[in-house]
């Protein structure tokens, strides 16, 4: 029998918190004030955080920490890529760390949250208590070019990808990413509501194996929308903000640190290789391939998955905070 998510909850605080730059993000809390400190790293760049996120973790167990990375979600200013990189990003989760006067802490998140959380982890793991991460994607030109050009997913979605570059030249469509960067970054407004409606339309379509009808919801959401395409795009044009297989080259700063690592064997937007080789590389890491799940967070065999792991960490820490 599959596990469900937990009952939804109401975050219990919520609050904008002043990092610099003028930026302010969206920081909440919920489940057990004095609990398991556990932050849950959303997707994109762009993406936003949802309330759902709460539900993976038991409220009883866990002080649970949701937070909107600069530009997306409820934080200000919106959409902004003004200093906003990947560096920066750990700064704020480290920054949100000491406000919350947490001293360890459990990290999780999915797809490009799963990048940021091993990039804070190889900077701060004295900080982890250990990571679940969901849908490994590690900012490498491999998978950029997979998602992006022809011959990748491509091959499995081609009328998908034929929407996803109308338009575009010969030349253009040789580089997708540069072409949506000066679309998605250009004065015409128009262009831009344009632009981030197809890009955000192309990745949903290939998230879910379940979920196929909710793509074109969120896609209607232009808030939303243009969140995930200028952040992404300014995130992807600059290779994630870290040198080419970063994560790889300092996975000895974390090897010591538990970690369940969790795909879906048909994710269509980050490869099942990617998650293979980290694990195979990570002496303390299990990979759990999921045999009918895709990228979506919330398909029936990665709730169950991730809800359980959480459980299992959750046990773990409480067991070597007692001897």
């Amino acid at each position: 029998m599959f596990k469900t998510l937990f009952p939804k909850i109401s975050a219990f605080k919520k609050e904008w918190l002043a990092v610099g730059d003028g930026h302010e993000v969206y920081v909440e809390q919920s489940g057990d004030p004095n609990g398991i400190p556990v932050i849950y790293l959303h997707g994109g760049p762009g993406g936003g955080s949802s309330e759902n996120y709460r539900r993976y973790f038991d409220p009883n167990i866990y002080r649970i920490i949701l937070f909107d990375q600069r530009g997306c979600g409820l934080s200000t200013p919106v959409a902004s890529i003004n200093n906003n990189n990947t560096q920066i990003l750990i700064d704020d989760i480290e920054q949100i760390r000491v406000h919350l006067n947490i001293k360890q802490w459990l990290v999780t998140g999915g797809s490009w949250g799963t990048t940021l959380g091993l990039v804070y982890g190889v900077y701060y793991p004295q900080k982890v208590l250990g990571f679940i991460l969901r849908g490994l994607f590690l900012g490498s030109q491999e998978e950029y070019d997979w998602l992006y050009k022809a011959n990748g997913a491509q091959g499995f979605f081609p009328e998908y990808y034929n929407e996803f570059i109308q338009g575009m030249n010969q030349n253009e469509q040789s580089d997708p990413l540069s072409y949506f960067y000066k679309k998605l970054h250009s004065e015409n407004e128009i262009a831009v509501i344009s632009a981030s409606k197809r890009w955000a339309l192309w990745e949903y379509r290939l998230s879910s194996i379940e979920h196929q009808h909710t793509s074109q919801l969120k896609v209607e959401d232009p808030h939303q929308a243009l969140c995930m395409a200028k952040i992404s795009s300014h995130y992807f044009i600059n290779h994630c903000f870290i040198s080419e297989n970063f994560i790889l080259k300092n996975i000895d700063k974390i090897n010591t640190i538990p970690a369940i690592l969790i795909h879906g064997r048909y994710d269509m937007v980050c490869q099942i290789k990617i998650a293979h080789q980290l694990a195979e590389q990570w002496d303390n890491a299990q990979l759990q391939i999921l045999p009918n799940a895709g990228h979506s967070g919330f398909e029936t065999q990665t709730i169950d998955a991730f809800c359980k792991a959480t459980e299992v960490m959750s046990k773990f820490i409480k067991e070597k905070e007692n001897n």
